[in-house]
């Protein structure tokens, strides 16, 4: 804690909180311990607000220097600050920065952009306007650049994956439709070649300006929780951006990395000291080799397939292949060689499909990232791209996409849900049908799932995970005693039920919405629950990210999650807790209003802050009409409020996830389902 006593300390900080800045690395490679770093936050003048909200979503105290000499040494304890102009001065000073995680912030309202010897000096930039939103995009930003966010890590796992390619000269004309755009996209490319500059004459700038560039990828961030393909595409490849000049491409890839874009595309063609450097500098972001050949003569039983598949593999993570064929049996061949690649590589991933009409068979059997289109986009990026309901489509039909009865299993009267899950599978092209049933007598359910055609279920209120017509279940629905999500793997051959929770998928996904992971680490918890069942899911997500003690008020836990928590058995209980980060409401309806009374005692007794200055979260897990208001109680207090709603629509993303394994975004779900569906 050198640095603590080196600068004044404007915030108290939690002990026991860390922040840990890791790397994205080759598998094979061995794994270092990474020491901390200090998170230093350069802004510019009139902007000091940006470190406030950066030291909140990291849930670190936070201070301001006048020269990076102050800073004796990295320690992740504190978010230091730095004007701009300070930070300039002190660059030549010849300062060790290995210890230091320098971020250049900067507001473009006055159609300004950051200094060229600023960005360059810094790790990561974050391009940002004052915009309501614009705190949920930092938070996204800084989770993946201290390797808290790996979004890469779950799509690896999918059985297949597609990004959709935002044609457009300005993704302001894609913003209205970039939720039903990106329904069943597991990522958005940015075609940065496409992009079309106005210039103050009303020509168009051939190159897009960088100023331009992070502006649409701000934007483009703003409107999708998607990861973002950030592609530089040149002219032999059917992009805009010209061959003549590979520095123009690697200095546009690295600024990439710098505002922490997901996946960064690296052409083949560059020569290979680039390629070298964007892979040993992409920090968290993960790198795609593109390989595209126009000719029509390509040969996928060619020994030149391998030697690309092996030199795009030097540098990547993905290895993309795309040829232009002339035949149907081109896309045997393609299978053939993306077999030999399976047998002979477990790293990285091939993604290799073939253009043209001939080739769109390949575009549905190929599972890595396949690029996909929409009708509404204004251009199809490449000769031959499928929707996302053509490729479901065609697997249909080939028997790779057998049709299924998947239901709403509960005990109400309602066909909201059936109605949005008909939505879902029209917009994606699956043939399954989805019905909502009531839970009958013992024994329905099961009859239910022992159908030949049964697809699957969301199960609600859920069952417990000692039914045994569900052999199988998830750890998470093990540890928490619920299946609220019934899925069906035939992959062997055989028909095996599998019990998932999604609600505490749903819960986490709420809460890193405005923090990062490691800002609840340590920090103190209340839950105000009637029972252990309704709050175990809760009880999981907060475990997951690590949370210090949780006290319980209400109810005795004696199950699984019971390790660890403190009940509250009396006010004077209540008073020895300084300040909960967190306080969860499980109650039903009727007790809504009993836990009002916690969040008035932190603010009344001293505890309460403006939320510009200290991170508190209330999350109200509790359906129906409530006696009482506790959200605006809460928001009131300065507590980050979030309601039983923002939950329901990630548990119905985490659902179709794993009921049809294809990604819905947050938004298409919020703005599909209305109301009704909760």
């Amino acid at each position: 804690m050198e640095l603590v006593s080196s600068v004044g300390i404007t915030q108290d900080a939690h002990p026991d909180a860390q922040i840990t800045v890791t790397s994205s690395r080759h598998p094979a490679a061995a794994e270092a311990i990474t020491p901390k770093r200090t998170v230093v936050v350069v802004f510019g003048s009139g902007q000091e607000g940006i470190l406030q909200i950066v030291a909140e979503i990291l849930g670190k105290a936070w201070t301001t220097v006048t020269g990076l000499s102050k800073i004796v040494s990295g320690s992740d304890a504190v978010v230091v600050g730095i004007l701009n102009r300070d930070f300039d001065k002190t660059l030549s000073e010849n300062n060790d920065l290995s210890k230091l995680l320098l971020v250049n912030t900067h507001c473009i309202d006055d159609s300004t952009f950051p200094d060229e010897r600023l960005s360059v000096a810094c790790n990561y930039e974050f391009l940002y306007s004052h915009t309501p939103i614009f705190r949920r995009d930092l938070t996204r930003f800084l989770s993946l650049i201290l390797g808290q966010r790996h979004p890469h890590e779950d799509l690896a796992t999918k059985r297949r994956t597609n990004f959709i390619s935002t044609t457009f000269p300005d993704v302001r004309s894609a913003l209205p439709n970039l939720d039903i755009l990106s329904v069943g996209s597991d990522a958005v490319e940015l075609r940065v070649d496409l992009l079309e500059e106005p210039l103050f004459d009303g020509n168009r700038n051939s190159i897009p300006s960088l100023k331009y560039v992070g502006q649409q990828v701000m934007l483009l961030r703003q409107h999708t929780e998607l990861p973002i393909i950030f592609t530089t595409r040149c002219v032999n490849e059917n992009g805009k951006f010209p061959m003549d000049d590979p520095k123009l491409f690697h200095r546009y890839l690295r600024r990439a990395i710098q505002w922490g874009i997901e996946y960064i595309d690296v052409e083949l063609w560059l020569p290979e000291d680039i390629r070298k450097d964007i892979s040993d500098n992409r920090g968290n972001s993960i790198i795609m080799s593109a390989f595209h050949d126009f000719s029509g003569t390509w040969k996928w039983t060619s020994p030149e397939a391998q030697k690309v598949f092996k030199e795009g593999a030097r540098y990547a993570d993905i290895v993309k292949m795309i040829a232009m064929v002339n035949t149907v049996e081109e896309n045997y061949e393609l299978e053939y060689f993306r077999s030999t690649i399976k047998a002979n590589y477990s790293y990285p991933l091939l993604s290799a499909v073939n253009m043209g009409p001939q080739g769109q068979l390949s575009r549905a059997l190929n599972t890595v990232f396949s690029p996909i289109t929409h009708p509404l986009l204004p251009i199809i990026a490449a000769p031959g791209q499928l929707t996302a309901a053509e490729i479901n489509g065609a697997l249909h039909i080939m028997g790779q996409l057998p049709k299924r009865d998947m239901y709403a299993i509960g005990s109400f009267r309602s066909t909201s849900q059936s109605m949005f899950m008909e939505k879902c599978f029209n917009e994606l092209g699956l043939p399954h049908s989805f019905s909502c049933i009531d839970r009958g007598p013992r024994g329905s359910i099961e009859s239910v799932i022992m159908q030949p055609s049964f697809g699957g279920a969301y199960v609600n209120p859920p069952l417990s995970s000692s039914a045994s017509y569900i052999p199988t279940k998830s750890d998470a629905a093990r540890s928490i005693g619920l299946i609220d999500t019934i899925t069906v793997n035939g992959s062997d051959g055989q028909h095996k039920f599998i019990g998932e929770n999604a609600t505490w998928k749903g819960i986490r996904a709420t809460l890193t919405r405005d923090y990062i992971p490691s800002a609840y680490r340590g920090r103190a918890v209340i839950i105000v629950s009637s029972s252990e069942s309704d709050a175990a899911a809760a009880i999981f997500a907060l475990r997951s990210l690590d949370v210090g003690t949780i006290y319980t008020v209400g109810f005795k836990a004696l199950g699984p999650l019971a390790a660890g928590l403190e009940p509250f058995t009396s006010i004077q209980s209540v008073k020895l807790v300084e300040q909960p980060f967190v306080i969860v409401s499980a109650l039903p309806p009727e007790k809504s209003l009993l836990v009002q009374p916690l969040l008035r005692h932190y603010r009344s007794n001293g505890h309460a802050s403006p939320p510009s200055t200290r991170g508190k979260v209330f999350l109200d897990l509790t359906s129906g009409p409530r006696k009482g208001d506790p959200l605006t109680v809460a928001a009131s207090a300065g507590w980050t409020a979030y309601g039983i709603d923002d939950v329901n629509v990630w548990t119905t993303v985490e659902t179709m996830r794993l009921l049809v394994g294809q990604n819905v975004p947050f938004d298409f779900v919020r703005m599909a389902s209305g109301h009704g569906l909760y």
